[in-house]
């Protein structure tokens, strides 16, 4: 059925705007009438169709940030105006075209009779399956505002979470990508103008020299062929990581890593931990809660392992004894995952042991990247001192031919 924009005043003489599916304009009045509003305007509805592809490849969808500002504004507004009202003032405020085009989107379907939950699957891309069922769980319960403020503290720490692995991974990257550009400027630029003058010298050259010209030589001949080949293999792999079994073997074999699969369990661990709690904290069932947080983990073989916890729990074990079994989880995370469930407060232990996780995340990289700083500088240093010392011992040597 064709789909028609209208413009109504309700009995308060307030204008309302929005969506509808009908069989024509007659049914849309019939529809307005029924809800207590006159229809003002009515026009049919100028919406792009899909393409035969499917979805658009290349709409813009919410970014963390506009979601979690969306979530933010919405908590806010539901306490002082009807939802249909809140999510229009959002649209309308808006300042991007995609976000209004998203939030509208929504509000049309709320307006069409959905629920809040029903409306938000319109925009799969911008809201993930967990914000929609914690939304629909917060519709059955009559706790909106408050799982809405709690969905924007979870996204707000996972952005807090995120903000800081990226800080951790700038700088020392940086500092890598320079001494590397360094290194490479003086190999390929510098020491062939170098070796002009050494030709005529008729005596042969230092050990050092001879090793730093001919590596010269190579990254001369075949270093374009060498950048190639690297960004062919980066492709390659990018291209082999949309498989999933790939996928799978490549993040477990991550972990195997001595410090970064460290690293990826506890903030996979800590993300899964604030996660449970928060949904568990909000009367979803722990199974159903499970399930769906499941999904959220970013690393393949962590995943695999919550997912394997669900049919545990399923099966009718804990969920402390599940996380045991697949031998991934931080055992700090297991001992309160069991204390939580004794004392019937898993949320609450969840969530401190994802405050303990993130703090030792926050220690371990800064305690790393008090290591790792100093040694790209020291190596970096090192290089430039050996290519520095090999162009000086032909001239030093040279020197002392024409003294003796």
């Amino acid at each position: 059925m064709p789909s028609y924009d209208y413009l109504a005043i309700d009995a308060g003489g307030r204008e309302r705007s929005g969506a509808l599916t009908a069989a024509g304009e007659m049914a849309v009045r019939d529809l307005l009438s029924a809800r207590g509003l006159i229809p003002v305007r009515i026009n049919a509805a100028t919406r792009a169709a899909p393409s035969a592809a499917g979805p658009a490849l290349f709409e813009k969808k919410l970014s963390a940030k506009q979601l979690t500002l969306f979530t933010r504004q919405l908590s806010t507004l539901i306490t002082v105006t009807p939802l249909e009202e809140a999510l229009r003032s959002i649209s309308g405020q808006a300042d991007k075209p995609h976000i209004r085009r998203i939030i509208g989107n929504v509000h049309a379907g709320v307006v069409e009779g959905k629920r809040l939950g029903a409306a938000l699957g319109d925009e799969p891309g911008s809201f993930p399956p967990l914000y929609r069922a914690m939304v629909a769980a917060g519709e059955g319960s009559g706790a909106m505002t408050e799982i809405l403020d709690r969905l924007a503290a979870l996204m707000e720490r996972q952005a807090e979470v995120r903000s800081k692995i990226v800080t951790a991974l700038v700088y020392p990257v940086m500092l890598a990508l320079v001494a590397l550009l360094i290194v490479t400027g003086l190999m390929v630029f510098v020491i062939p103008r170098v070796v002009e003058q050494f030709d005529n010298m008729g005596q042969q050259l230092p050990m050092l020299t001879r090793i730093t010209i001919g590596t010269s030589d190579a990254m001369t001949t075949y270093g374009p062929y060498a950048l190639i080949a690297f960004f062919l293999a980066g492709a390659a792999l990018i291209y082999r990581l949309r498989d999933e079994r790939f996928r799978l073997r490549f993040d477990r074999w991550l972990l195997t890593w001595p410090l970064i699969g460290r690293l990826i369990r506890e903030v996979n661990a800590a993300r899964l931990a604030r996660t449970l709690s928060t949904v568990v904290a909000n009367g979803m069932p722990l199974l159903d809660g499970l399930t769906v947080t499941a999904r959220t983990v970013p690393n393949r073989a962590v995943r695999a392992a919550c997912l394997s916890m669900v049919e545990a729990v399923n099966e009718g074990g804990s969920l402390s004894g599940a996380m045991r079994r697949t031998a991934l989880f931080p055992p700090l995370l297991v001992h309160m995952a069991t204390s939580g469930e004794q004392s019937g407060q898993l949320d609450e232990m969840l969530a401190r042991a994802a405050d303990y996780m993130e703090r030792e995340f926050d220690a371990f990289t800064t305690g790393a990247l008090s290591l790792l700083e100093p040694a790209i500088i020291v190596v970096m240093g090192g290089m430039v001192a050996v290519i520095v010392l090999s162009i000086l011992l032909p001239i030093m040597q040279l020197n002392t031919l024409a003294i003796s």
